[in-house]
Formats: structure tokens, C-alpha cells, sequence
């Protein structure tokens, strides 16, 4: 088979990487793709929202199968675009990626069919939301309506807090129109989690829940961002708890899209607060979420290919999906400044020094085209990760690589899954 990964980030490293161990694959392309994935993959200059020239590429390349990373083509309709032109993708069609780039859609949803979730509402007014604010207690929780690179939700601890959110997102439109309408909500209290599923419209099969780190800075400080590192499994998300949300959550989200008319295939992707009530949602992602992909993939026993196929072909049923019983923990690391403003073009060193089996998913590098030297082109620049019998285990191996690693101003959190 010949595949094609759309995406430049370290989720779609992973996927590349996972995908290569098939035997059933022949040649990867990756659109963008990244420093790593081009040791595996050929890639493409073609940019993941640049849908006729994806096409392009699928018609040319004689593409088997397309696997989309990202959340902005499939808000802009590539697996529709792709199925029309005869390419099979995996990955919801732009009706059903709704429950991901609009974010007062999925609200609505849960709300008509009963999923748990956070209380609040959803404004298209600026002064209409500041009065809301006003109204309630603190803190709060300011929600882009659209996609915001995962930086459009601000946990505000007072309504002062609140109001300079919403007029960042409404009246500064720092998110552009992604800030249309925002989504005020109480803040939930509890442990936050993930937990995976793929699923073809009718069969749900969840992967292995895992907890990732928004925050920048240890003891989920500073400003969001789009995930610092994670690990899994969850040692409080038990097996009980995994068949809860499935049950409360994820299938009953995945037959109400259906009802909608908007029939979910690919994978479905629940953010998740374990309150003192039980799990309540905080998101949904249409998507492999980035960097819990980086940890789930390392543990998946299956060939990934026969999933995904059996995901377009409405076969899953017939798939059985297995796990390692270890544990993978990734750490990512960034450039200064990030998730705010930061340079580029620094030399990564140290990839070589690491020990066996440590696993290194680019996501913000490149080549120079004079050197041929491995530098940094983004925020998020790598994540290390490792496996081990233990959660302990694969924690101390990532950190203890880590160091030797290096590019001017990299930061990392030094808490990743310590428990």
C-alpha cells in the first residue's frame, strides 16, 4: 500500500512511524511532514490545508489510503474531497469534524442528548457575554468557538480574568473568526484524562486513556498550550471507568451524530474531567490528539493499517485490537517563548547520545538547506518518550535522556507523569 500522512506535528510522526511497521506498506508520504518523518517517509511541500493539491498528490501517487493528523483539513472538508475522488481516508467527513471545530455544536449536542458535561452557554455578543460573567461565580472557563491551535480555552480564576478573555477572543479577535461565538462554562473540578476510541459509524473501540499536560510550566502553571507531554496508561483510569465512558459518553456521542445525519468514522477523541459526579467532557477532538498519540501507538500490538482500513471499510467489529501491557510516558520539549512568540533555526544536538529504545517524535523540525543540519522550525520541537514495564519505569529512562538532548533555549516540564 501506498499511504499518505497529512500533518508536520509529532502526532504525525508517530503515525508515520507506527504505520511503517506494517508490512503491508510499500512507500509513506507525509504533507508537510517534519525533520523525522523524513527518514521514513517522503515528504511533500504541500501544506495540510491546501486540499486541491492534496488531492493532487492522492490521484498522482496512487494513495491507498490517506490518514488525516491534524484538525484544520478536516474542518475544511479533505476526507469528503478525497472519498470523491475515489482516495479512501480516514478521518470524519467536515459535518461530522463539527464536534471538534465548533465547539458550541458539540455543547449543544451533549446537551440535547443527555452526555454530562460542564454547565453554561454559548454568546455571540460581547456585551451579552460580559453581563453572563458578571453574573456568575468564579472561576470560569472562556471558550473560542472555533479552532484556536489549542490555545482558545482560558481558565480564568476571577471575572476580571474572564472579561479580558472574551475581549481578547471577541473584540481583539486574536483567534480571528474562530471567536464568533464563545462558550462560558463552569470550571470542573477533578482529574483530568483522555480516552481514545476509533470507531466506523456503529462499533466503538477505545484505545488506552491517557493523560496529557496543557499547562507550560511544572505544577500546571503559566499559559495553556498544546500539550506539553503525556503518558499512559492512567493509573486511576480503571477498566471500570473505561466502560463508563464508553457507555455514557462515547458510543451515545457517536450515535447522536448519527441521528444528526452526521455518521462519525476515524477517531473520536474525548477530553475528559473525573469530578466527584463522574466523568464529565470538556472537549471532543475528531482526531488523534497530540502528544497522547506519541504514548498510546508505542503500546498498540495491532497492526494500525488493519484498523484503519477496517475504520473507512465498516468492518471494525471484526478487528481485535491489542495492547502491550507496559507503560510510555513522552516528554515534549519547546522553544523559549512558546506558546507565546519564539525564534526558530537552532541547531538540535544530542539525538544520536540516547539510549536504546528511547523514541523521539519530531514535530517542529527541519533541515537546513545549506547544512543539512537538524534545526527547530516551531514551539513544540520534540517529544522523547519511552516504554516500560512500569509507569515509574518509563519515566525514569525519558528523563534520564532528556539532558543529553539540547537546542538553544529548550524548556521542558520536569513533572510529566510524576504521580
Amino acid at each position: 500500500m501506498r499511504i499518505l500522512v497529512i500533518g508536520s506535528g509529532g502526532r504525525e510522526h508517530a503515525l508515520v512511524w507506527k504505520l511503517a511497521q506494517s508490512p503491508r506498506v510499500r512507500d509513506i508520504y507525509a504533507a508537510p511532514g517534519n525533520g523525522g518523518t523524513a527518514e521514513l517517509a517522503h515528504n511533500l511541500d504541500v501544506s495540510p490545508t491546501d486540499i486541491e493539491s492534496l488531492i493532487k498528490v492522492a490521484c498522482d501517487r496512487g494513495i491507498d489510503l490517506a490518514v488525516i493528523g491534524p484538525e484544520s483539513p478536516l474542518a475544511l472538508g479533505i476526507v469528503d474531497a478525497l472519498e470523491g475522488e475515489g482516495t479512501p481516508a480516514f478521518g470524519p467527513s467536515r459535518e461530522a469534524a463539527r464536534i471538534e471545530y465548533s465547539k458550541v455544536f458539540a455543547r449543544d449536542l451533549m446537551r440535547r442528548y443527555r452526555l454530562p458535561c460542564a454547565q453554561g452557554a454559548s454568546f455571540a455578543c460581547f456585551k451579552d457575554a460580559r453581563d453572563y460573567v458578571q453574573e456568575r461565580a468564579a472561576p470560569l472557563v472562556v471558550k473560542a468557538d472555533g479552532l484556536a491551535a489549542g490555545k482558545g480555552v482560558v481558565v480564568a480564576a476571577s471575572k476580571e480574568q474572564a472579561i479580558e478573555a472574551l475581549d481578547d477572543i471577541m473584540e481583539k479577535r486574536i483567534f480571528g473568526d474562530a471567536g464568533d461565538q464563545v462558550l462560558i462554562e463552569e470550571c470542573l473540578v477533578g482529574r483530568e484524562a483522555s480516552l481514545l476510541a476509533f470507531t466506523d459509524g456503529e462499533a466503538v473501540v477505545p484505545m488506552i486513556p491517557a493523560c496529557d499536560y496543557k499547562r507550560a510550566l511544572d505544577g500546571d502553571q503559566g499559559p495553556n498550550t498544546g500539550g506539553m507531554g503525556s503518558y499512559s496508561p492512567s493509573e486511576f483510569f480503571t477498566p471500570e471507568l473505561t466502560e463508563q465512558v464508553l457507555e455514557t459518553i462515547i458510543k451515545p456521542a457517536v450515535r447522536a451524530m448519527a441521528q444528526e445525519g452526521k455518521p462519525y468514522k476515524g477517531v473520536i477523541y474525548a477530553g475528559l474531567m473525573i469530578t466527584e459526579e463522574g466523568p464529565k467532557v470538556l472537549e471532543f477532538n475528531a482526531r488523534f490528539g497530540d502528544p497522547e498519540t506519541q504514548v498510546i501507538l508505542p503500546l498498540l500490538r495491532t497492526d494500525l493499517v488493519d484498523i484503519m482500513e477496517a475504520v473507512v471499510e465498516g468492518t471494525l467489529s471484526r478487528i481485535d485490537i491489542e495492547w502491550s501491557a507496559e507503560s510510555c510516558v513522552g516528554v515534549v520539549m519547546a522553544s523559549a517563548g512558546y506558546p507565546g512568540s519564539y525564534e526558530t533555526g537552532f541547531h538540535i544536538s544530542g539525538l544520536g547520545e540516547v539510549d536504546e529504545g528511547i523514541l523521539i517524535f519530531h514535530a517542529g523540525t527541519t533541515r537546513d538547506q545549506g547544512t543539512g543540519n537538524l534545526i527547530t522550525s516551531g514551539g513544540r520541537v520534540l517529544t522523547v518518550a519511552a516504554t516500560g514495564k512500569t509507569l515509574a519505569d518509563a519515566r525514569a529512562k525519558v528523563y534520564r535522556n532528556l539532558p543529553r538532548i539540547s537546542f538553544e533555549g529548550c524548556y521542558y516540564r520536569k513533572d510529566i507523569a510524576a504521580l
